[in-house]
């Protein structure tokens, strides 16, 4: 079996900033998904290639022929079954040795805390905001990763958060009453552009569980793929935001906040 792991991720390990240890790291880290759409498709395929130790797959809906277009993990036999249980065939095909756990139906603000605080990063894969900011307060709740994901028409954006005090949340970008949400099903989407931004949040994930390179935190990445053109704009704490700067004034009030959670 160590053997057979070696070969796996060989070429992982062959990378001096992740080698062994930050393999092993990857290996006892779980991270949930949220949603199995176009961004959490390639973000899901990647973490299990990569030997993420357990994926937690939250997703309430079903395989829609429309989905086919940009949704990679699904495929034509499996229209009209949900997607955790589509996705757990695809996940189980490319990599058996990672542990699967399928949540069908919606997280909420009042069941995402439970399951935020069993894993060390999340992603956040949705398309919707009302699911964003409940992920974002659950995260800032819990002092657990967030790496955010946004793509529609030719545009796309990622921005990571530690979760910590003093860094930035995903309420700081977009305020409650600031945001208008917009559906691929009226506005449309170019298929690779989801595969992109899922790839980019997979990328920051393993960054972040593995000690490797500089993570997102407090940057906003910008994609206008019509040009192939990126921004990077830096994203400062907003210090009267109602989700992190509450959380800092409840840190301050009870003592500095533990550092971010080991692996579970």
């Amino acid at each position: 079996m160590i053997e057979q792991q070696s070969l796996r991720y060989s070429r992982h390990i062959l990378l001096p900033e992740l080698g062994a240890q930050g393999q092993a790291r990857l290996g006892a880290s779980s991270v949930l998904v949220v949603g199995l759409g176009g961004l959490g498709s390639p973000a899901a395929m990647y973490l299990a290639a990569a030997g993420l130790g357990r994926l937690v797959l939250a997703d309430f809906d079903a395989v829609d022929l429309s989905n086919l277009q940009r949704q990679i993990m699904h495929t034509s036999a499996h229209i009209g079954r949900p997607k955790v249980d589509s996705a757990r065939v695809a996940l189980e095909a490319l990599n058996p040795e990672v542990e699967l756990i399928g949540i069908k139906r919606s997280l909420t603000a009042e069941t995402l805390p439970d399951v935020v605080a069993k894993v060390d990063l999340v992603l956040d894969c949705s398309d919707n905001f009302a699911t964003r900011f409940a992920v974002n307060a659950a995260c800032v709740d819990a002092g657990v990763p967030l790496v955010s994901g946004a793509a529609i028409r030719l545009e796309g954006q990622v921005a990571a958060f530690s979760g910590q005090p003093g860094g930035p949340c995903y309420q700081c970008l977009y305020p409650a009453d600031g945001g208008v949400d917009e559906a691929c099903s009226t506005s449309g989407i170019l298929a690779p552009v989801a595969g992109i931004i899922g790839s980019i949040q997979a990328t920051e994930a393993i960054k972040i569980l593995a000690g490797l390179g500089q993570p997102l935190f407090g940057r906003l990445l910008l994609l206008d793929a019509s040009l192939m053109q990126w921004r990077a704009l830096r994203l400062p704490a907003d210090p009267n935001c109602p989700i992190c700067a509450v959380q800092d004034r409840r840190t301050d009030n009870v003592g500095q906040r533990a550092s971010p959670p080991p692996s579970r």
